[in-house]
């Protein structure tokens, strides 16, 4: 499973024991950066500049920083700097993919995840890159081979089971993706993409059986991630579905209040509440 405060806490014991360190600190970083730890990943970027200015890590954690900060260009210039000092650094490419990936340059993204790969066949955080540039463009078949190739190379990440089964959940393949969703659930019982797909691909099956299911996945899924309005909106809408219109009209006004609704989430949870006497065949004829 990916705990990162685990993570962060282990490379903050290896740092007690030698902070002239280097070797790792790239991946710290990016720990950190999945945390939002940004005082922290400052004062390690401070760090390693005092440590040694020409290390490729030390460019790729101030590269970090910045991504942190959203200032993507600045990152890049980082990472860039970061392959001058080593052209080898494998990691420096990935981190250059995500960033151009973050400013909607697919292209680019690709280049650099392919340069990830070319140093490193191995290097799944690439495939997991190029998997989610080809998810976003509904390639779904193709981002497939790149998680599976992925998940292959690190089995025990729930992440890349989940993204796995949800790219076949998107080509109708649901017994397989259902079979992936359960896997990563079983990785990282609290990796809550995985129980929402899960969800999804449950009620999917249109049976009462799949949609009680559905309904337990996301109850435990509450437990995990409380005060998600998206969770309590598939609620109402699953709930209606089995008949309970008392619980979905709960489940509905639920998210209606919570903070986590956008404007136009909230505008989508009014319309179903003002919907729910109307069953679900008479209402797509209305869409």
């Amino acid at each position: 499973r990916m705990d990162y405060s685990q993570a962060a806490h282990a490379f903050e014991t290896a740092r007690q024991l030698d902070k002239q360190h280097l070797e790792g600190m790239e991946v710290y970083s990016t720990v950190l950066w999945h945390l939002k730890r940004d005082t922290d990943l400052s004062y390690l970027a401070q760090d390693l500049v005092a440590v040694d200015r020409l290390a490729p890590q030390t460019w790729c954690v101030l590269g970090n920083f910045f991504s942190l900060q959203r200032e993507h260009e600045a990152a890049l210039k980082l990472f860039e700097r970061s392959l001058q000092l080593d052209p080898t650094f494998t990691y420096a490419y990935t981190l250059s993919g995500h960033e151009h990936a973050a400013n909607d340059d697919l292209d680019s993204a690709l280049t650099c995840y392919r340069n990830a790969l070319r140093l490193d066949g191995r290097h799944y955080n690439a495939m997991y890159g190029m998997g989610q540039l080809y998810f976003r463009q509904e390639k779904y078949d193709v981002a497939l081979v790149h998680f599976k190739s992925a998940a292959l190379v690190n089995p025990q990440s729930s992440v890349l089971r989940c993204y796995w089964g949800m790219a076949l959940a998107k080509q109708g393949i649901l017994g397989n993706a259902l079979a992936k969703l359960q896997e990563a659930v079983d990785l990282d019982p609290r990796n809550p993409l995985a129980r929402y797909e899960k969800a999804g691909v449950l009620a999917a099956s249109g049976t009462d059986m799949g949609l009680a299911r559905a309904v337990e996945e996301l109850e435990a899924l509450m437990a995990i991630a409380p005060g998600e309005a998206s969770v309590y909106f598939q609620m109402g809408k699953l709930y209606k579905r089995l008949g309970n219109l008392g619980a979905a009209q709960r489940q509905l006004e639920t998210a209606l209040s919570l903070n986590s609704a956008s404007s136009a989430d909230a505008g989508l949870i009014k319309v179903a509440i003002e919907k729910l006497s109307v069953n679900d065949e008479e209402e797509e004829e209305e869409l």
